[in-house]
């Protein structure tokens, strides 16, 4: 599975350096001279890295990190922004924003791929997050003053895909309680629906849960990860 990549710089030549270099380690760029185009993109994708121009017709890179950062799938990537301006200042301002690391121009191919390795870590991270195991369980969900018992089809450390008998309309937040097996204490936690698909398929993103039952989501999900990636890869 390739990594999708996030480029934006209004240099045309940046982006095309950029999408080469990134293009023969494996990653899948979406390099895009126009920042409001990239905006819609953060809004309704998940990417594994984003690369910004610190200067460039607004949005720049500092309002595009502060997009990603403050709201939606977004708010973990690792991002870098690409500059020519090495002073404090300007490092200060990026790193407020949510940058995660600084690439100066002219860009080096070498100390590009290097800065992308050391990503690599924060990226499998997040994949792994936001990657589904496809899990059947039985998941009740409190919506207002009632109760709404479903299957879940898929699941992830950051949500789920469930089916039941009606839907629940989207941007409504809801009370979890997910059963992942008889012998364990349910997950329970809030969260929101974020799309509605046919079949009473409900997509739920698990937005709420405290610090505990993520961590016992996570021992529970992170074999089931690990075992299906290992799957792929022996494909």
């Amino acid at each position: 599975m390739q990594c999708r990549t996030l480029v934006v710089d209004d240099e045309p030549s940046v982006c095309d350096l950029v999408q080469s270099v990134l293009s023969s380690i494996g990653m899948n760029v979406l390099a895009l001279t126009s920042s409001e185009r990239a905006e819609t993109y953060l809004r309704d994708e998940k990417f594994a890295v984003a690369l910004f121009d610190f200067r460039m017709p607004a949005p720049d890179g500092i309002q595009l990190a502060r997009q990603a950062r403050s709201s939606g799938i977004n708010q973990m990537t690792p991002i870098i922004l690409v500059s020519d301006d090495q002073s404090t200042a300007a490092s200060t301002q990026g790193f407020a924003a949510g940058a995660s690391f600084f690439l100066y121009k002219p860009i080096d191919k070498s100390r590009l791929l290097k800065l992308v390795r050391v990503a690599q870590g924060a990226i499998e991270q997040e994949r792994r997050r936001f990657r589904r195991v496809a899990f059947q369980s039985k998941v009740f969900l409190g919506f207002e003053k009632e109760e709404w018992e479903g299957e879940t089809i898929d699941v992830s450390m950051n949500g789920m895909l469930v089916t039941g008998p009606t839907s629940i309309p989207a941007g409504s937040s809801v009370r979890v309680s997910l059963c992942l097996a008889p012998e364990i204490k349910p997950i329970i936690g809030s969260g929101s629906v974020v799309r509605v698909l046919i079949g009473n398929q409900m997509g739920i993103q698990l937005n709420q849960l405290t610090v505990a039952e993520s961590g016992r989501l996570q021992e529970f999900l992170l074999p089931l990860i690990l075992r299906d990636g290992k799957e792929a890869n022996a494909i």
